[in-house]
């Protein structure tokens, strides 16, 4: 799906590039590591999303003669070229080298942990920061939104975001990531086609004021698609429109057809759902869904069971596709380990910060997932593959009194390799499968972790060999600077 496109980067990208290569050292190896800090809507957990595209894209990854020719044009404020031609030169038949560790799409994850790690040439790891955060963090946020929107909607739920997503781009990937948090379908036809994923709509308001009236749409709609008919019942009055779609359910039976369901997409859809489900019933359509629109979001659906609506399944466009309330996921791309060409080990790497949420961690990061003998999740631990972890997880990195011991838990690898040598490698999960791994993990976090309201802080930590290398790490480069 996605061309070449080196360019889309930040410029420093480029220009450390560029750095690296003149002071020899493109081949030093380094080991980075993409990690949130907090996570998105004030919840208890994210569902992690983009990672196929994240392969596609290290395989595709290559510098086109164009590419090179704008680079060429760029300046210094002396107006002295900004790259060397030497350096354009290389990229000509640059390819990736990366290897990719990451956990797989749609699993729960949580902040300060590393959901992919990036092992190579530290040039090639550069270049490929920027798309990779863009790739990861956009799709990672619309399928948590998607997962809280499913995890309320107590139904089928169809997002229909396309015509108020932000671009093309970020509607087709905001479709994809929509469906592995959970949505059924989606109306982006695009997304469909290049993901396997379903389709699904029903009619515009449009269509019914084209018509003589109401009543001639809705017969018309049912006679070209007698076996899907979805009529959309608020273009003047619901519940007349409601009245209408009865006559034409009633006339599908006639011809052995039946009606499909009937949309509200405007006034107290409470009300109207529990009038129009009275309706339906009492003229023996009880097989009428009932399907909600309307700037629909998690809280608004929550709302409308607790007032006893009667909706079968819900439409959800612009508060899912755009994640309202959250306009971005703070995720971060930061060096964690380096080494030399030939050397075997690793050297952890940490950056000290005066704010205490962006220091970083050292090593040849990892992660490990701890679950009780019901398959509840009870807390992860970072660790470096340099050392022999133990099952003490400190889980305040900072006090070393919240401390956790997971001993007789059993326990999973979070990382799993993508990518190899620049190469997509197998096992990466389709959409619908990726779908069903949000699923299955959203159903091993306890309750108290998914509400929206304070919802419990799930436990992840450091293992205790690592909280004292980065201890020690500090304490050094505290002494020296």
């Amino acid at each position: 799906m996605l061309n070449e496109q080196a360019l889309l980067t930040d410029l420093y990208q480029l220009t450390m590039a560029q750095g690296y290569w003149k002071g020899g050292l493109s081949q030093t190896e380094a080991c980075f590591y993409l990690h949130f800090r907090e996570n998105p809507f004030e919840g208890g957990y994210t569902i992690a999303c983009g990672f196929a595209q994240v392969a596609e894209r290290a395989e595709g990854f290559r510098f086109t003669e164009a590419d090179r020719a704008y680079l060429a044009t760029l300046k210094t404020p002396q107006d002295t070229p900004l790259f060397e031609q030497e350096f354009l030169n290389t990229l000509a038949d640059f390819r990736l080298t990366l290897n990719i560790d990451a956990v797989a799409e749609g699993t729960a994850v949580f902040p300060h942990e590393p959901i992919a790690r990036v092992t190579g040439p530290i040039l090639h790891c550069q270049l490929f920061e920027t798309i990779l955060l863009n790739l990861v963090n956009y799709q990672t946020l619309i399928a948590t939104k998607a997962a809280r929107v499913c995890e309320v909607a107590k139904g089928p739920v169809a997002e229909f975001g396309l015509r108020r997503a932000q671009g093309p781009a970020g509607g087709l990937l905001g479709s994809r990531a929509a469906v592995v948090g959970g949505c059924s379908s989606t109306s982006n036809v695009e997304a469909g086609r290049l993901f396997g994923v379903p389709v699904s709509g029903t009619h515009a308001h449009s269509w019914v004021m084209a018509h003589s009236s109401e009543l001639e749409a809705f017969r018309a709609f049912a006679e070209v698609f007698p076996h899907n008919s979805i009529l959309l019942v608020d273009t003047y009055n619901t519940l007349e429109g409601v009245r209408n779609a009865i006559i034409v359910a009633k006339e599908m039976e006639q011809r052995g057809q039946r009606l499909a369901g009937i949309r509200i997409d405007s006034g107290d859809l409470a009300w109207l759902s529990i009038r129009a489900r009275e309706m339906l019933d009492a003229q023996g359509l009880g097989y009428v869904r009932i399907v909600a629109s309307n700037d629909l979001d998690e809280y608004t659906i929550q709302s409308l069971h607790e007032q006893g609506a009667r909706i079968d399944s819900w439409g959800v466009g612009t508060r899912l596709i755009t994640a309202w309330g959250q306009p971005a996921l703070t995720g971060v791309y930061k060096l964690c380990a380096t080494r030399q060409a030939g050397e075997q080990r690793w050297t952890p790497q940490l950056k000290v910060s005066e704010q205490t949420s962006k220091s970083t961690l050292p090593g040849l990061l990892a992660v490990r997932r701890y679950a009780d003998e019901q398959g509840i999740l009870v807390g992860d631990m970072v660790y470096d593959e340099q050392s022999q972890p133990t099952d003490d997880l400190i889980i305040d990195p900072y006090d070393d009194l919240r401390r956790k011991n997971l001993t007789g838990f059993a326990h999973r690898e979070l990382l799993e390799p993508l990518v190899r040598d620049g190469k997509a490698v197998g096992g990466r999960l389709s959409t619908l499968e990726a779908q069903e791994n949000a699923r299955a993990n959203l159903a091993s976090l306890h309750p108290t972790i998914k509400r929206f309201l304070n919802p419990h802080s799930y436990p992840v930590g450091l293992e205790r060999t690592l909280r004292h290398q980065r201890d020690e790490i500090i304490r050094q480069a505290r002494a020296v600077n």
